[in-house]
């Protein structure tokens, strides 16, 4: 076995065994079937999403010299002839792209030259027949196919790293590019490639100078195709997580749900492994403290970036047009970009059917509540702490002071919302009402309650019960008085007794003549 040809199967083995271990090999015989009109995969996921492991399964898979039939046949994957005969039957290439990059930057010496020359002396240690001099990794593999007939499984861990994280002009990137387009961009690939994989954050991108891989079928958290269920957790084995380990789901669910994968309801690994180590719902996805990423990409305020932000993350969806999407974190020309940008890092979701954006779970709040609490004097954060005095403000009773705040929100953050429908309205007090997300679940608007149904009600979360709900009407042109007498009249608070202790009344109207929000606030007893 070397370090890059053929590294065996201790790491998947190692990983299989672990306490919650989630079987995702029928991912296997997914790309076995691709195998002659598609093995030139890139599959792209957020951080913590399962790649590397993913990455060593395959590597368990193909690679020669370790029999890996044992680890295997206890797995959901389909053992069938294809199956068979092509576990450990090919040599197989295993790179870490980053890990290898820093390397070669610590060795002082050009990562991609550092990366051929190093796989190429251990093809030369496997093939000593063949004299391989000081050929390049492709005329490598291409000679060693010729004289053999062996064809090669590929697989790059984090192969974007040069692409994402490096200027464009960038010597180590261009070089890298140009790596890419000599493995996998000519007639020989065709024949000496059994599988190419490729996995990292963001995905293929069609622009000049980016050609190298265009070849590529792409799977990405905006389409994941067929793969979806095979990186990251899907809600079944989340509950049978949940259920092994005596953790509560419906918390699992609220804190780390909501990533929609062709389909189908996807969790983050890392989080649901580490909530049901810990037995605490809380961050963790994200290094706590560290948010470059949102901050390098936000800051740029595009024209609406803002405002879409906050709608998303007032439980919100903002329709998105993700197919101008980049993968360099650094060229964006508009807010989509920046957005489609933070789907494929994780930070937004995106449902397909409608093409809007939003925010997938608690965890994904407090990464942004977090950031806008941190003290910097940007918009954002100007924001959460007038949404924080609004808040306070309606807990007080201080119905002049939340309707003045509510205004101030409307004509300072959000004025570009037009009151020509009761959804414009929702949306203006949802997005008011932010911060209130840290004590309360997400806002339910149309609450079946009563006679009736409540425009939003806010329900407080396990450990905040002694927070009040907060049933809120609106109107238009009618006075906030007739918005708290329909909560009465229609018996809402009924129905929500049994939620918590005390519950708030909140009545607010929209004068279109005056352009004034006006507000009543009674405990309902």
């Amino acid at each position: 076995m070397g370090r890059f040809l053929n590294a065996g199967n201790e790491a998947f083995a190692e990983f299989s065994r672990t306490r919650y271990f989630v079987d995702k090999s029928e991912l296997i015989n997914k790309l076995l079937e691709k195998d002659i009109t598609e093995k030139f995969v890139c599959n792209s996921r957020a951080r913590r999403f399962g790649k590397s492991v993913t990455a060593d399964m395959l590597a368990a898979y193909f690679s020669k010299g370790v029999d890996s039939r044992s680890l295997f046949e206890p797995l959901k994957c389909v053992k069938d002839n294809l199956f068979r005969e092509s576990m450990n039957a090919y040599d197989t290439i295993f790179v870490d792209i980053q890990a290898q990059f820093k390397e070669a930057e610590f060795e002082n010496e050009e990562p991609n030259t550092y990366i051929s020359r190093n796989i190429v002396r251990e093809l030369q240690e496997e093939y000593a027949d063949i004299d391989l001099g000081k050929m390049s990794l492709m005329n490598a593999l291409a000679t060693i196919y010729s004289k053999t007939g062996n064809r090669f499984v590929v697989i790059f861990d984090e192969w974007d790293y040069p692409v994402r994280e490096l200027d464009e002009m960038n010597p180590g990137r261009v070089r890298y590019v140009e790596l890419l387009r000599g493995l996998f961009k000519n007639n020989d690939a065709k024949k000496y490639i059994r599988l190419a994989y490729l996995t990292g954050i963001m995905p293929v991108v069609r622009t000049k100078g980016q050609s190298a891989i265009n070849n590529f079928k792409e799977y990405t958290m905006t389409n994941t195709r067929d793969l979806g269920r095979y990186i990251g957790f899907t809600e079944d084995e989340v509950q049978m997580l949940c259920a092994k380990s005596g953790v509560d789901f419906e918390q699992m669910k609220l804190w780390y749900n909501g990533y929609l994968l062709s389909g189908e309801a996807m969790y983050n690994p890392l989080s649901v492994l580490n909530a049901i180590e810990d037995n605490v719902f809380t961050q963790y996805w994200t290094t706590t403290g560290s948010y470059e990423d949102i901050d390098a990409l936000i800051s740029r305020n595009f024209d609406g970036l803002r405002e879409d932000i906050i709608k998303m993350l007032s439980g919100n969806r903002v329709a998105i047009d993700v197919s101008g999407g980049k993968n360099d974190l650094r060229t964006f020309v508009n807010k989509d970009e920046v957005v489609t940008a933070l789907i494929h890092l994780g930070y937004f979701a995106y449902d397909g059917k409608t093409q809007e954006a939003y925010v997938p779970n608690r965890e994904i709040q407090a990464v942004f509540y977090k950031y806008m609490k941190n003290d910097r004097n940007d918009n954002l954060s100007r924001f959460m702490k007038a949404s924080e005095e609004i808040l306070n403000a309606v807990l007080d009773g201080d119905a002049d002071g939340a309707a003045r705040r509510i205004q101030g929100v409307h004509n300072d953050f959000v004025s570009g919302i037009e009151y020509n429908d009761e959804n414009s309205l929702v949306c203006t007090i949802t997005i008011a009402l932010i911060s209130a997300f840290q004590y309360y679940h997400k806002p339910i608007r149309e609450f079946p309650c009563g006679k009736g149904f409540a425009d939003i009600v806010y329900l407080p979360l396990p450990g905040h019960e002694n927070r009040p709900v907060l049933v809120v009407e609106l109107k238009w042109d009618k006075g906030a008085e007739a918005a708290i007498a329909q909560i009465k009249d229609r018996q809402y608070p009924e129905s929500l007794r049994g939620y918590a202790g005390e519950i708030l009344l909140v009545g607010i109207d929209y004068d279109r003549k005056t352009k004034e929000h006006l507000c009543v606030i009674e405990p309902f007893c």
